[in-house]
């Protein structure tokens, strides 16, 4: 093992001087020898070499420093040479000659050439010896040199380099040089390489450089057939589509649905909700609530639909709230909410759970948001199966915020934005009308028009805009542009744009085009909004020539796989985000249309002219319809080489008008002449018609042999290739990493050894080519035709690979024995991100289609995409079907094809297709298999550019086809009795041949070899040798009437031996592979064979290996399969243990009355004792007989065993009832057990310490130790409890331990509830810590001493994390102190689906087969394999190989007549006693008109069918029945019990909701004691009462009796011994009266609930449970169609009987009164104004109400004219009200309606209301503000008016909050709330309120009084006077009005007057005064 590097010389060195080279691996370096006074260049040819320790991993680097030598100073670095090792590590060898890098990474001229060696450990690789590697010349010179620059260049293959290819170095890639995705192919005539076997036995595949002649990689080699393609896939042919037929488009059913629960913070005053719910055009709606702002409604809605994916996932779901809707008006609308039903399915588990949905205005954006719906949204297709989180009393308060109703990464605050459409122009439209008419008009107007009127219609999240019509115009233009308002991100993911054409009568699509806004947007923090174009989209749709009736319309409307082109349309997308607050904004969400900006048309990038260059080597598999016409086959590309519109060169004036066109084409038949210059090409688009020849029966073939037509056209696109090459290198690493993943799941499967190497080379290649991404995706844009999209997304790309490159490395790192399944699930999810991002939304170059037409019509098509062929020299961004031979399957266009006519292959094309700009038109012919001569059009000649019109093969080589068909499996069956008469037929180039028919079997062994002779194949011997055509394998029925059905079909590729080769290991013989057959989209089976090509030399068949198999004379002259190929066999014994038959079905009308079993496997087989009377025992009496067969060593290759069943009639007769096939033999094979391991250990003993008070809870510590250790280890529990206990006494201090719950009190459902509520618990646990598994591996791989103590070290670790988990964990079982203080009750487990799932089966030693029969449909989806089942066969199987071990033999009490199968029970006739308890459903499917359903439960078992009608449940969906019937049965004959759920019907029948069946007899007879569940705790009363009749001693004595195990040995007191384990715990018991008595029974508990621990016979036993199982409808296989939650005691007869049932009756509500006293209330808001002095005022009074809705409302008297929002009502309410505790919901019974015929009974939250409103006389009552308190939940008032604040009510504040139910009485201060215009809460009163619960029986004995009436009246308010009315008394009312409110006003007026009247009494008095003053008198 060592890594040899031969470093030969360093050229072109600078100057003179002294050289030395340093080489540098895994940090260990080398020095070279000094090379003195070299010049330019240095020769050291020296050899250096690393022993390795461990295999070198691929990115592992070899550096080379090359210095300049100095004696003195320190050596001075010329360059450096870095290397990575994948190709090396991958190939073994390799030389390289490249230039060096200087310290800043920029090359130099300096050369370097090396040869580097790897041996690997395991020798996979390099296994040749050193002395070839030194002197290696076997390579001829012109090869060595090529290889030396090849080997670095991605576009060419060494030694084969394409004609014309300058062979070039690239600078500055040297760290890269061998780091390429597309690995350069080795040589083909490498010796080294030359023989690996076809199938390889994975080894090392990490490092296995195995090249199966062409160069995959070594970690991309697939291992058997996965893709049926295996081996060797080459580079001149790429791999077929298996799956045929087209899924797309195919109606399937769906059910959509939705619970709507309640609705919260709705905006607007006083509403009365609705909800309605849409689906599409659907509508449904909930009933009106009146009154409320936050009404509950939990209703249930289903739609229904059969429609197909697409139509399905673009459908819109819509919930909307309207206000006061009735009968009269349609209501206003509050809000909406909508999204596509897609979004809801991409969900996990498809659906939305619980989530809150936000209600947006459409019509006023600017509003906010306008409240939220609580809702479930479930989308369930066929056969999805939905998890119902379980529904148990939800009481957790709802954090809106934190569920909202938005995928993952949506944002919870979307914005509005608009979506801008920009419609520009379209060409190619087709015509729309018939020419008739045309001419008719043409010939009286002269007119000549095209024939469309064209516009377009986008359809976006549901609602559609559309453009202007352009009359008749094929290439109309626009310029307009489509708006849509929506919220972003929008929730419908997809937008429609659709071009129609406008027609008086009905408008028609002409073509659709899907944008997907995923692609076109990115929403990462780096990420931009969506955009798209300008760019121009493709259309596809059905064929262009027009009819009336299209069969094929549904195709333009988008669904299904378009067949033909229809137009091409340029659009742009731009999405603008809204500022809500812009006052200018339109605020309305309804589609506008306005003219856009034109654009240039160099946008879309520059117009280039494209040349496509086909050539057809084979047409074979031509369906026999189409054989008696000449054939011709027509490529097309857009419209160009389209016959029937054809289109001349864009951009300038058409040359002939569309009605000349029939006259044109008669003259040119296939060619489109453009009536250019002389020299320029004339397109060939069809090859010449030809007829063909006979095949086979079915088949036909055209006989091209060596001359192969070819086609070529040219025709004019933007050149927008880049986009296609970053899709197309994106697709080749999704493509190489799906093959390796199916090869890892292949190893896995098969168990071939290290598939996590395997795993690690696939990510190792997978970094690689991310990175190889990074560095070509980004060069030569031209940045003018880039759209921002085509930015935008090559970053997003890049970002995405190189994270996704980091993550892989980091990925691989980890990738480990045992977690190789979880990280493929990991590296899955690449694939998937990889094929989306390579999708590339901006199409350019349309798809090519290739129609094969017969006599003009068209018959088939396949559809090419355009990048797959499109030409690179790059060879990563070429297509992967660019210049290779692609073997094409035609298929019927449309709905033709689905279905049975979609699986028949119209014809089998080898179409070679080239496509590329004209320019690089040089290389086309270059993937071509060689040996021919070009033959040119007759025009053409002096041209050396004209492509060819065919060529001639010259070069052909004759073969001999060996096909070793050994037998198939799992196949289809084709006939009524269920099976199939299965013949082969092998297709290779123009030759058939079939197997032999084998009547009536599922799995034919064939054994027979096919030989092909004169095979003749054209082209080069080596080419051959790498790529022989594909052999294709169809299977099929043969009919004794008509003809054979087509049953499935496989590809192979041969292995080939050229004449020259030894016909010698390892790769001859081949071996045997599997191959998966295909039967349209469906797996149909296996196929089990193996195919050689054999070269005939000059020597004739003479030097073909012989052929000599064992001759087989009795089958005439069939060839079986040759030694050396088949199977070595060895002889094996199948036991077969009959039990009996059940549920058989009539055949032919008879029923079956003598029926028998025959066992047949490989030819070999053992019929069943005869059942004599099959009704009245349909059990055989003899239970197990055996036969011997040779079957293959190798498991995987087991043949399938038959089980069928016959009914024996009169006169010998025999009639088929149906039969089974077990495909793998591997579950029954027998292993003998491991005697050391460690439970087969019996020298020590182990203690199980059970915690001695309370056994319940101690379940987690039981730690498993192993057991061969001799001491006693006691597994102690006391440590931890100290621990708890002093933990309790700390939290007795803290808080109030919550009292244990009185036993009385407890019942049945108690204990259910808890354990609801620990199942939820474990879930979240289970998401929240899935344990690291590699620590399990660990503990597992621990053997040998050493893993003694490891294991017990683990043991402890265990113990310790135990520890610590028990206090984490809080609520699981194993915790004393749970945060919620939980009480201990004891518990059951609640399995959330059916116990048998849980148990397998309950076929630990019985099995059921389901015997079928009848033909599988031709549909899919029409009959499911239930359809088909006719009984079942219950028995088992046993494989061993001959001689049996001596041990089982030898063992105590073994009885021969039962070989394998020891101590089984006898199958008689046994009486037992059935009883079921059934809980209640949940999530029924409506079956009434009113979306509710009145459900009871009927029960069927053999003759008995209790219908218990009378006990229906009103109008419930989720019915609790908590009932019990009990039934006798006897087994066998009454074994399948049926729980069904009718709705009940007043008239009419009533109808089946759903049933779910049970299969009795598994259960009863399981080990795992499943007929009755194992409670936790023994208790002989109270509500946890042992059930079984048997104690837990004299159920454990049984059990060791039966199982033969040493013990029970009971004692001292509390312990129990069983084998060698030992069980401690509790050993008194306590009677009702408080007795205590000592009892083995707890411990021996303690030992069933271990039994699993008990070695050899332990299993675990079905603990006491409640199962929830589906209900199913047969009407609607596969949909759920609700649960129902049961489980079932069994009792046999002979035992002493059972006690009474338990009493599961649904808890009667209990009655409560609730008393309310509203003291007063303050701060209310003024609202009325006074009618004289306009002062605010308002009449208040208060409502409350607590159930149901306002039929229930008490309201006070009024406070009239509160001027301050003071009011004093001293008013009391009384709710009486039924309360259920455990679901903390109030209960009541009312009539829906009037014609209702009986009360329904609903469920509802326990809120009280309180509003306050404001009385009018005359108008309504205005509302001003309420509260909504939860009794179980609410803020504690506040002791004053003053501290009671807003926050209080909204949350904001931390408010301590009591329940009612247990703080009895509370007073204090509650705010009132409302919402202003700005949709804000604000504060408008508050309200002093007393609560008071009393039960009915303390309300009885202490009566109140209404209102303020008695008893116990409440005294009179104190009111001001004012409240009288003013008229009354105007005097006292105005002082009241006038001075309480304008005192001081009034003072200052008084005073003003004063002042005003001295002023003037002043002005008055100073004239006189001033008089009297002048004359002085």
């Amino acid at each position: 093992m060592a890594l040899i590097v031969h470093l030969k010389t360093i050229t072109e060195l600078k100057g003179k001087g002294d050289r030395i080279a340093k080489v540098t691996f895994r940090g260990h370096s080398f020095y070279s020898r000094v090379l003195e006074n070299c010049e330019d260049e240095a020769e050291f040819d020296e050899t250096f070499r690393w022993p390795v320790g461990s295999n070198i991993d691929g990115s592992e680097m070899l550096e080379i420093q090359v210095f300049n030598y100095s004696k003195v100073f320190s050596n001075k670095i010329i360059g450096t040479f870095r290397m990575v090792l994948q190709q090396v590590v991958e190939e073994g060898y390799l030389e390289v000659t490249d230039t060096l890098i200087d310290d800043n990474n920029a090359t130099i001229k300096t050369s370097i050439c090396v040869e580097v060696q790897y041996q690997a450990a395991d020798g996979t690789v390099g296994s040749w010896n050193e002395g070839e590697f030194l002197g290696n010349d076997s390579l001829q010179g012109e090869e060595k040199a090529s290889q030396e620059t090849d080997g670095l260049l991605p576009g060419s293959h060494r030694g084969s380099r394409q004609p014309g290819e300058k062979s070039f170095r690239r600078a500055g890639r040297s760290v890269f040089s061998a780091m390429k995705l597309g690995k350069s192919r080795p040589h083909k005539e490498e010796q080294q390489r030359q023989d690996e076997p076809a199938v390889l036995e994975m080894e090392d595949l990490d490092r296995l450089a195995i090249h199966l002649g062409d160069g995959l990689d070594p970690d991309s080699i697939s291992l058997a057939s996965v893709t049926a393609l295996t081996t060797n896939v080459s580079n001149k042919r790429s791999k077929p589509d298996i799956k045929m037929e087209p899924s797309a488009g195919r109606p399937m059913d769906y059910q959509v649905s939705i619970t709507v629960i309640e609705a919260r913070q709705l905006v607007g005053l006083n509403m009365d909700p609705v909800v309605c719910v849409e689906v599409g055009d659907d509508k449904k709606y909930t009933s009106m609530k009146e009154s409320t702002n936050c009404p509950y409604y939990n209703e249930y809605f289903v739609f229904d639909f059969h429609v197909s994916p697409d139509v399905m996932f673009d459908k819109i779901i819509k919930i909307s709230v309207i206000h006061s809707k009735n009968l009269l008006r349609s209501g206003t609308l509050v809000g909406s909410f909508k999204l596509d039903v897609g979004t809801v399915y991409l969900q996990p588990e498809h659906q939305f759970h619980h989530k809150w949905a936000i209600l947006s205005d459409p019509d006023d954006i600017s509003a906010g948001l306008k409240g939220y719906v609580k809702c479930d949204i479930a989308v369930v297709g066929k056969g999805d199966n939905i998890k119902t989180p379980h529904k148990a009393n939800e009481t957790e308060e709802d954090d809106i915020e934190g569920n909202l109703l938005l995928p993952d990464g949506v944002p919870a605050e979307r914005q509005w934005a608009r979506f801008y459409v920009k419609i520009y122009r379209a060409e190619g439209l087709p015509r729309m009308n018939t020419s008739l008419m045309a001419n008719v008009k043409k010939a009286f107007i002269g007119e000549n028009k095209d024939l469309v009127d064209p516009y377009v219609q986008v359809f976006f999240a549901g609602q559609k805009g559309k453009t202007s019509v352009q009359k008749s115009s094929y290439e109309p233009l626009w310029n307009e542009q489509i708006i849509f308002t929506d919220l972003f991100p929008p929730l419908c993911k997809r937008m429609k744009v659709q071009i129609r054409d406008s027609d008086k009568v009905n408008d028609v699509a002409i073509g659709t085009h899907f944008i997907d806004l995923r692609k076109i947007s990115n929403d990462g923090d780096k990420g931009f909004l969506p955009t798209l174009g300008p760019a121009w989209v493709n259309m596809y749709g059905s064929t262009r020539n027009y009819t009336l009736l299209d069969e094929h319309q549904d195709l333009n409307e988008g669904l299904g796989e378009g067949v033909s082109f229809r137009a091409r349309l340029m659009l742009g997308l731009a999405v603008e985000i809204l500022d809500t607050s812009n006052p200018e904004l339109t605020s309305s969400t309804e589609v506008q249309v306005e003219q856009a900006t034109p654009v240039a048309d160099s946008c879309t990038g520059k117009m280039e002219e494209f040349f496509l260059f086909g050539a057809f080597l084979e047409a074979s598999m031509i369906d026999r319809k189409n054989g008696d016409k000449p054939i011709t086959f027509e490529v097309t590309i857009g419209n160009y080489g389209n016959q029937v519109d054809g289109m001349s060169r864009p951009q300038r004036p058409r040359k002939k008008e569309s009605g000349d066109e029939e006259e044109v084409d008669l003259i040119q038949n296939s060619s489109d002449d453009e009536g250019d210059e002389g020299g320029d090409l004339v397109s060939v688009s069809s090859s010449p018609p030809m007829r063909p020849q006979i095949t086979d029966r079915n088949y036909f073939h055209l006989p091209y042999l060596d001359r192969k037509p070819c086609i070529y056209i040219k025709s004019w696109w933007q050149d927008q290739r880049r986009r296609l090459y970053n899709a197309n290198i994106m697709d080749r690493i999704a493509d190489k990493l799906e093959e390796g993943l199916n090869d890892v799941q292949e190893m896995i499967k098969t168990e071939k050894s290290y598939p996590e190497r395997r795993l690690r080379g696939v990510l190792e290649e997978l970094s690689c080519g991310c990175y190889r991404f990074l560095s070509l995706a980004d060069k030569d844009q031209s940045q003018l035709s880039r759209t921002r999209l085509d930015r935008e997304r090559l970053k997003s790309c890049m970002r995405e690979l190189e994270s996704m490159g980091q993550q892989a490395k980091a990925l691989r790192a980890q990738v480990k024995r045992h977690t190789v399944r979880d990280k493929l699930k990991l590296v899955q999810n690449f694939l998937q991100k990889l094929r989306f991002l390579s999708d590339e939304p901006q199409h350019s170059i349309p798809d090519v289609f290739i129609w094969m037409m017969s006599s003009n019509k068209r018959i088939a098509y396949a559809r090419v995409p355009s990048k797959d062929v499109l030409f690179s020299i790059v060879e990563e961004e070429a297509g992967k079907d660019c210049a290779k031979v692609k073997t094409l399957f035609l298929k019927l266009p449309g709905k033709r094809g689905f279905g049975s006519a979609g699986w028949t292959v119209q014809a089998k094309l080898e179409l070679y297709l080239w496509l590329g700009l004209t320019k690089q038109r040089k290389d086309f012919l270059c993937g071509l298999p060689c040996g021919f001569e070009e033959v040119k059009a007759a025009q053409g000649l002096g041209l050396q550019s004209f492509p060819p019109i065919s060529l001639c093969y010259t070069k052909k080589q004759e073969f001999q086809l060996r096909a070793h068909m050994y037998q198939a499996r799992s196949l289809f069956a084709a006939d009524s009795s269920g099976l199939s008469d299965p013949f082969a037929r092998v297709f290779f180039i123009t030759q058939s041949q079939c197997t032999e028919v084998l009547n009536e079997t599922l799995c034919p062994t064939w054994d027979q070899m096919l030989v092909f002779d004169n095979l003749e194949l054209y082209g080069e011997a080596h080419e051959l040798r790498d790529d022989p055509p594909i052999i294709v394998i169809e299977i099929y029925d043969q009919d004794t009437m008509g003809k054979a059905d087509f049953m499935g079909r496989t590809f192979a590729k041969p292995v080939v031996k050229m004449a020259d080769e030894d016909y010698c290991p390892p790769r001859f013989p081949p071996q045997l592979e599997y191959y998966q057959i295909y039967r349209g989209n469906a797996t149909a089976g296996d196929l089990l064979a193996a195919f050689e090509l054999l070269q005939i030399g000059p020597a004739g068949k003479a030097d073909l290996p012989p052929i000599n198999g064992p001759v087989d004379t009795d089958r005439g002259p069939i060839m079986p399969v040759p030694l050396g190929i088949r199977p070595v066999l060895s002889k094996y014994r199948i036991e077969v243990l009959f039990w009996g038959l059940r549920d058989l079905k009539r055949v032919n009308l008879a029923q079956v009355d003598r029926p028998r079993v025959d066992i047949e496997c490989a030819g070999r087989g053992v019929q069943s004792s005869l059942i004599h009377n099959y009704k009245k025992n349909p059990n055989f009496n003899t239970l197990v007989k055996w036969f011997e067969v040779d079957l293959p060593e190798n498991e995987l290759l087991h043949p399938p065993l038959n089980i069928r069943v016959v009914d024996c009639r009169a006169f010998g007769r025999y009639t088929l009832v149906g039969s089974h096939a077990v495909s793998s033999l591997r579950r029954f094979i027998y292993r003998p057990p491991d005697r050391f391991s460690p439970n087969w250990n019996t020298t020590g003993e182990i203690v199980i310490n059970m915690e001695p008070e309370a056994p319940v809870k101690k379940l987690e510590t039981m730690v498993k130790l192993d057991a061969s250790s001799d001491a006693v280890v006691k597994v102690d529990v006391t440590e931890e409890e100290k621990d708890k206990k002093k933990k309790k006494k700390k939290g007795t201090t803290e808080e109030p331990e919550e009292e244990e719950p009185d036993e009385s009190m407890l019942d049945w459902w108690s204990k259910y509830f808890a354990s609801i509520d620990t199942m939820k618990e474990q879930l979240k646990h289970q998401e929240a810590a899935a344990v690291d598994p590699e620590d399990k591996e660990e503990m597992d791989t621990t053997e040998g001493p050493k893993g003694h103590m490891k294991a017990k070290e683990k043991a402890k670790g265990a113990k310790e994390e135990k520890k610590k988990k028990v206090q984490n964990q809080g609520q699981g079982q194993g915790s004393d102190v749970p945060e919620k203080k939980k009480p201990k009750i004891d518990e059951l487990k609640v399995t959330p689906k059916e116990l048998e799932s849980e148990f397998d089966n309950f076929e630990d030693w019985l099995h059921t087969f389901n015997l079928l029969r009848g033909k599988i449909g031709d549909d899919e989806d029409s009959s499911t394999e239930e359809e088909r089942i006719v009984g079942r066969f219950k028995g088992s199987l046993c494989v061993y190989k001959v001689p049996l071990p001596e041990d089982i033999s030898r063992e105590a009490g073994y009885d021969p007549t039962y070989g394998m199968f020891q101590g089984i029970p006898s199958n008689d006739p046994i009486n037992v006693l059935v009883r079921v308890y059934v809980v209640r459903a949940t999530d029924l499917h409506p079956a009434d008109i009113n979306g509710k359903a009145d459900p009871y439960i009927a029960i069927r078992l053999g003759k008995t069918d209790i219908r218990d009608k009378e006990n229906y449940i009103s109008k419930q969906l989720n019915p609790v029945f908590g009932k019990s019937f009990d039934i006798e049965a006897s087994f066998p004959m009454e074994s399948m019990l049926t729980v069904a759920v009718y709705d009940w019907d007043l008239v009419g029948t009533d109808d089946l909701i759903g049933e779910t069946k049970i299969d009795l007899e598994n259960r009863y007879y399981s080990k795992h004691r499943a007929t009755c569940g194992i409670a936790q705790t023994y208790s002989i009363h109270g509500y946890n009462i042992w059930r079984d009749p048997m104690k837990p001693s004299q159920i454990l004595s049984q059990l060791c009796k039966e199982g033969k195990v040493d013990g029970p040995h009971f004692g001292p007191p509390g312990r129990v011994k069983v084998a060698n384990r030992v069980f401690t715990g509790p050993s008194e018991i306590e009677d009702e009266n408080g007795q205590r008595k000592t009892s083995d029974e707890h411990v021996a508990l303690a030992a069933l609930r271990h039994w699993e621990d008990i070695p050899r016979v332990g299993c675990p036993l079905v603990p006491e449970h409640v199962e929830t199982r589906p209900l199913l409808n047969p009407d609607k296989p596969g949909i759920e169609q609700g649960r129902l939650e049961l489980w079932v005691d069994m009792f046999p007869m002979d035992m002493p009987a059972p006690g009474t049932p338990l009493d599961i009756s649904p808890r009667k509500p209990k009655k409560y009164e609730l008393r309310v006293i509203v003291w007063n209330t303050d701060e209310v808001v003024l609202e009325d104004d006074d009618f004289f002095t306009g002062e605010k005022s308002s009449d208040i009074f208060v409502r409350g109400w607590l159930k149901g809705q306002q039929e229930d409302k008490q309201d006070t008297d009024v406070h009239y004219h509160s001027l301050t929002g003071e009011g004093n009502f001293n008013w009391r309410y009384l709710f009486p009200f039924d309360y259920l505790a455990a679901e903390e919901k109030i209960v009541i019974s009312k009539k829906e309606s009037m014609f209702s015929w009986d009360e329904t009974e609903y469920k509802i939250p326990a809120r009280l209301t309180l509003q306050i409103w404001d009385a009018d006389h005359f108008s309504a009552d205005d509302f001003l503000g309420a509260i909504e308190l939860d009794l179980n939940r609410f803020p504690r008032g506040a002791k004053t008016a003053k501290q009671c604040s807003m926050e209080m009510a909204t949350g904001e504040v931390e408010v301590p909050l009591v329940s009612i139910f247990k703080q009895k009485r509370v007073k204090g201060w509650w705010p009132l709330l409302a919402r202003n215009e700005n949709d804000e809460f604000e504060l408008t009163g508050k309200v002093e309120a007393e609560l008071h619960l009393l039960t009915a029986e303390e309300a009885e004995k202490n009566p109140v009084g209404l209102a303020r009436n008695e008893p116990d009246p409440l005294e009179k308010p104190n009111r001001p006077d004012t409240s009288f009315i003013w008229f009354l008394n105007p005097l006292k009312s105005a002082r009241y009005f006038l001075w309480h409110t304008y005192r001081w006003f009034l003072l200052k007026i008084l005073l003003l007057v004063l002042l005003l009247l001295l002023i003037g009494l002043f002005l008055y008095s100073v004239p006189g005064y001033l008089v009297k003053k002048i004359i002085g008198a």
